[in-house]
């Protein structure tokens, strides 16, 4: 028993590692706790009035391990909380009336898909985004190049110009590099 290494929590000759691990902490957890007081600063008053209103209404989470408020575990003795104001009848109608006119109502069944999934065909076609002509993805790409805003190769997230930023120091050096890789294919 002598050959093994005692813990570093265990008692020696009468005294604790633990003391000085509770004070280390208590010090770090003050520290911590300083800093979030000072970003909060509500007033004892404020603290109080936040307290007797969640007491009031049931929003304290109730005892044991269910981790519900006390609305949740006995809202018959709490007053029904408000109503949220949402749309009315007339609004919920004209969405519902849309949605069935693009056919982005769910249809019926385990599929999950919208009537304009399953029925192409009896909606109009959306419109497609307008991209980019080849001109203008060779000329973003040849720009990357001359940049080195482009990832290099491997498993690091890293652009050439991050891995290799003595090679990208100078834009007038690399442009004509960039533009004969291009136009040769290489």
């Amino acid at each position: 028993m002598e050959g093994l290494p005692k813990s570093p929590l265990s008692a020696r000759r009468g005294t604790s590692r633990i003391p000085s691990f509770a004070a280390s902490l208590i010090a770090l957890l003050s520290a911590l706790g300083s800093n979030v007081s000072a970003q909060d600063e509500k007033t004892r008053d404020q603290v109080r009035k936040e307290l007797a209103e969640a007491q009031r209404t049931g929003n304290i989470i109730g005892a044991g391990e269910a981790s519900l408020t006390l609305r949740e575990l006995h809202p018959q003795q709490y007053p029904p909380s408000p109503a949220a104001t949402g749309m009315t009848r007339e609004q919920v109608k004209a969405r519902l009336a849309d949605a069935i006119r693009n056919g982005d109502v769910v249809t019926v069944g385990e599929v999950g898909q919208t009537l304009r999934e399953r029925y192409p065909q009896s909606y109009p076609a959306e419109p497609l985004m307008m991209g980019q002509t080849r001109r203008q993805v060779r000329s973003e790409l040849a720009e990357a190049i001359r940049s080195g805003d482009i990832l290099s190769a491997g498993e690091s997230s890293l652009t050439l110009r991050e891995r290799y930023p003595q090679q990208y120091g100078s834009a007038a050096g690399t442009r004509g590099r960039a533009a004969g890789k291009l136009s040769t294919g290489t």
